[in-house]
């Protein structure tokens, strides 16, 4: 299965591109990017990319895809609502749309949040633009469409958080996250976690189109290497 990847620079995309490298499913990963990942691998295939709004010059990379892994996103602090609905909606859709006008029986999986809010009606700013953003994608013609809604993603195998608050935050969690997953883990979940559960729901589907943390670890759970 060749799979699309956009964000695989961050510290979920991460994880889920070292899920798909090891991954004997997964033929090939092409990684939609603005900066070289300074990781090499045979599987693995970059395409440097300037404008996330418009892929008319790269439509031939994301043509064939059996899965597209989507989790770029960006913070709400700081941003007015169209800010935030132009960098999260509309980058998005842009990429989405063109994905599936040449790959249409690929799966799309879009990491969003804990709390979005597909009415697109509450007070919270950040988690309406998120369900209007989940609405959309279930609406384009895909195989199949997954809204990813983790809480708290612990990373592992590397992959870090590119926010220095964050970092000291994991390194600080890291030693007590067996414990916290034992007292509250429909709350938890890992970079490793997501990164298979995203295979599994491109290769043999989910439960539901909206997975939140515990339908995303019983996921990962299914995945051979677990």
């Amino acid at each position: 299965m060749k799979v699309l990847l956009f964000g695989a620079t961050g510290m979920v995309g991460t994880g889920v591109l070292l899920e798909c490298l090891d991954d004997p499913r997964v033929t090939e990963v092409v990684s939609i990017t603005r900066r070289p990942g300074g990781r090499t691998h045979p599987k693995l295939r970059e395409v440097i990319h300037g404008d996330f709004f418009d892929y008319g010059q790269i439509t031939s990379d994301l043509a064939g895809a059996g899965a597209c892994l989507f989790t770029l996103g960006v913070s709400a602090a700081g941003k007015s609502e169209a800010e935030y609905a132009r960098l999260t909606y509309d980058l998005t859709l842009s990429a989405a749309g063109a994905v599936a006008k040449v790959s249409p029986d690929c799966v799309f999986c879009y990491v969003t949040g804990a709390g979005t809010d597909e009415t697109e009606q509450g007070r919270f700013m950040w988690a309406r633009v998120k369900g209007k953003t989940e609405n959309a994608l279930l609406r384009l013609p895909f195989r199949a469409a997954y809204m990813f809604r983790p809480g708290y993603i612990q990373p592992r195998r590397g992959a870090t958080s590119s926010t220095p608050l964050y970092r000291a935050l994991y390194v600080f969690v890291a030693p007590l996250y067996p414990l916290l997953e034992r007292l509250v883990p429909r709350h938890l979940t890992t970079t490793e976690k997501v990164g298979r559960a995203m295979i599994e729901a491109a290769v043999a589907g989910a439960p539901s189109p909206r997975l939140e943390v515990a339908d995303i670890n019983a996921l990962a759970a299914r995945h051979p290497a677990s």
